[in-house]
């Protein structure tokens, strides 16, 4: 390890980024300030071995409530940290959706039709953009119609031309996306653009009536892990072939 100190600024805020801090200090490591967006690393010798639990993933927990909500489910998330995902919760409740939350246990509840709402990305704390897909997915059968706005990345829409392949109605200007709630979508083979585009068509072709065949499925297998499994505990119908 280098000696000195090292400074990080303008660093991403994430929770993730606090568990890696304590991860590395529980080694030996001098890291100071995770969580906010300036970061202090102080060299030393050596690193020692440890065992540690990482952090829930609040990306994948909140994949999982948007599942429920796209199937008018009811869901308990255990090992959870809810204020990791208070902005996905917030957005739900727009939706038109309950939550009971005890602890690290999280459970839902799902009006029979959800309600359309805005969305604007942010950095932590606010509305995380890997979460925007699974949103847009959902609200494609909402009633009425929602606005998306994507602040974080450029080109993190390709994945709507496969949902308007299943019947959704969506209109993409520059970093908007305009979503118009239908009825009912369709089963089609559809791409996995990307990771959480890839999630995006799962959640779609949970509520799609009909078979959907989804190619391309590393994508989701990098960032998911047995997903079609916890999904078919939860009622639904996947195979991998």
């Amino acid at each position: 390890m280098p000696s000195g100190e090292t400074i990080l600024t303008n660093a991403a805020m994430e929770p993730e980024i606090k568990d890696l801090q304590n991860f590395l200090n529980r080694m030996g490591a001098k890291v100071e300030g995770a969580g906010t967006n300036v970061i202090k690393i102080t060299g030393v010798k050596k690193l020692k071995d440890v065992s540690y639990n990482v952090m829930p993933d609040r990306i994948e927990a909140g994949t999982f409530l948007c599942a429920a909500a796209v199937t008018s489910g009811k869901i308990q998330l255990n090992n959870v940290v809810p204020e990791h995902i208070g902005p996905i919760i917030n957005k739900l409740e727009e939706c038109g959706c309950k939550f009971d939350i005890c602890k690290n246990n999280l459970f839902i509840n799902v009006p029979k039709k959800l309600k359309s709402i805005d969305i604007k990305t942010m950095p932590y704390p606010g509305f995380p953009t890997d979460m925007q897909s699974v949103f847009t997915s959902m609200l494609c059968t909402a009633k009425g119609t929602s606005v998306i706005v994507e602040n974080i990345f450029e080109s993190r829409y390709r994945y709507t031309n496969e949902l308007k392949r299943m019947g959704a109605k969506i209109n993409i200007e520059g970093r908007i996306a305009i979503v118009k709630g239908v009825r009912k979508l369709s089963g089609a083979t559809v791409e996995a653009t990307d990771l959480r585009g890839g999630a995006a068509v799962v959640i779609a072709g949970l509520a799609a009536k009909g078979k959907t065949r989804i190619n391309n499925i590393e994508y989701i297998l990098r960032g998911y892990e047995n997903l079609d499994k916890k999904l078919n505990k939860l009622g639904a119908k996947i195979s991998v072939l």
